[in-house]
């Protein structure tokens, strides 16, 4: 007799939507204009990012623009330093760094970047200013929207189009401007002169800025933006989110200011919805931790805009983590987060050290492809070409000097003179008596330094070739 038991599946079949899309069509989102501290604080930051982006490309610095990027001479200027693609390692350093302050930033307050600082937001909050001085705040225009148009209806939205394309065209000429001279780029523009490439530039940065912060917007965040897809991985229980606290909203509903609200069942939350009409990405924020939420924290200043009008406590939306909502404690200080710390002040050091220390001429070597020959003296001569880079801004006087063998001789310049950011060639032969050589292989290396800064200096090492030894 079978003492198996019969198992029945009895899972109901899966429906397939043969019509579904991983990508929901956009629907408008319309916000609301709010007030509050942290839109005071978006604002504040918002105007220093902007004085920076504006501001720095039209500096000088010691007759030429501050902060410049010439491709075409491969010079990269900042301030006061200059770097050469010989540099790029430290600009490999630099964005390691960043992206490391991004994971630090993000273990400890979510998406705050976003929120505040990503170009993305801050461009898209200047275009929703926009919407609004030109056709009214959301409701005003919800309804122009569906009007038919009219005169009143074009001209406010040309206004807001111009607008847009004002900004969009001032961020695309800044950006060159960085990599073509900004006192340069702009008269050539308004005389039609400008060459074609950085034309071409600026126009693609400025239909960049248009479509992304005038159409796209949220669009970019949601299903764009990888940051968005990583953040999860980041957070754990500890980590400072926009959230609403459910034990003190729910039972949501409407009521009178002065009705007893705790006598009815309900929560503080009045059902008011302002926390959805200041999103800029038109999420709930009452329905959870979601990946479109950027943590701007608009919703946290309209509902506590609403918590003051019905004299209630503000916070039921409020920066917080979740060990707070669950009446755990939270740990501001844990493992990954000293990790990431440490991890990027080591690394900051560092950085610091190599571009502090980073000598300010590049000396290379190339063989020549004859390996070795006897001269007329019967020493064995080989024959190298240096090339000197002064990476500084002054003109220097460089001596150079061979060293590895003895009775090595040096023949050729071995004093040049090199004005800031000039590449010399200099062809050199050395030789030696056969008797000297070792080995018919010999490492010797090749010093530069300037004549008047001993710190500025530096070496390559090369080969030595000779005839066999046996």
């Amino acid at each position: 007799m079978s003492k198996q038991i019969p198992v029945h599946d009895v899972t109901p079949p899966a429906k397939v939507n043969a019509t579904s899309d991983l990508y929901a069509a956009r629907e408008k989102i319309y916000t609301r204009s709010f007030s509050g501290l942290f839109r005071n604080l978006r604002l504040v930051g918002g105007a220093v990012l902007f004085a920076l982006y504006f501001g720095t490309v039209w500096l000088n610095w010691n007759g030429r623009q501050a902060v410049f990027w010439d491709l075409p001479e491969r010079k990269f200027y900042i301030f006061g330093a200059t770097f050469w693609p010989q540099d790029f390692i430290l600009l490999s350093a630099l964005l390691i760094i960043c992206a490391f302050g991004l994971f630090f930033i993000t273990v400890f307050a979510g998406r705050v970047w976003c929120g505040y600082t990503c170009p993305q937001s801050v461009f898209t909050w200047v275009f929703m200013w926009a919407e609004k001085v030109t056709e009214g705040d959301r409701n005003q225009r919800m309804k122009l929207d569906k009007a038919p148009m009219s005169a009143n209806k074009f001209f406010r939205k040309l206004a807001k189009h111009s607008i847009w394309l004002g900004v969009s065209l001032a961020i695309g000429i800044t950006f060159v401007g960085y990599f073509t001279p900004i006192r340069e780029l702009v008269p050539d523009l308004l005389t039609f002169q400008v060459g074609g490439w950085a034309l071409f530039w600026v126009g693609f940065f400025t239909l960049a800025t248009y479509g992304n912060a005038g159409y796209l917007r949220e669009q970019v965040c949601i299903y764009m933006c990888p940051y968005a897809r990583f953040q999860s991985v980041m957070f754990d229980k500890d980590t400072l989110i926009v959230s609403y606290d459910p034990r003190r909203g729910e039972r949501r509903g409407p009521r009178k200011k002065e009705a007893d609200y705790k006598a009815m069942g309900l929560g503080d939350c009045i059902d008011c919805t302002m926390c959805v009409q200041v999103c800029p990405t038109g999420i709930d924020i009452r329905d959870g931790l979601q990946v479109e939420c950027i943590g701007c924290a608009a919703c946290i200043d309209a509902c506590d805009t609403i918590m003051d009008k019905m004299n209630y406590p503000r916070g039921l939306i409020s920066y917080t983590t979740e060990h707070n909502l669950s009446g755990q404690k939270t740990r501001l200080v844990r493992p990954r987060l000293i990790g990431y710390a440490v991890a990027l002040v080591a690394m900051m050091g560092v950085f610091a050290y190599a571009v502090s220390d980073r000598s300010l001429v590049k000396l290379d070597v190339l063989k020549d492809r004859v390996l070795y020959r006897e001269n007329e003296q019967g020493r064995i001569e080989n024959v190298y070409t240096l090339k000197v880079m002064n990476k500084g801004q002054s003109e220097q006087t460089f001596v150079i000097e061979a060293t590895g063998l003895d009775g090595l001789q040096y023949e050729g310049r071995n004093e040049i003179k090199a004005e800031a950011g000039e590449l010399i060639t200099v062809p050199v032969e050395l030789s030696v008596k056969p008797e000297q050589l070792p080995s018919s292989t010999n490492d010797i290396v090749f010093h530069i330094r300037s004549v008047d800064d001993d710190s500025i200096n530096d070496e390559a090492e090369s080969r030595f070739i000779g005839p066999s030894i046996r």
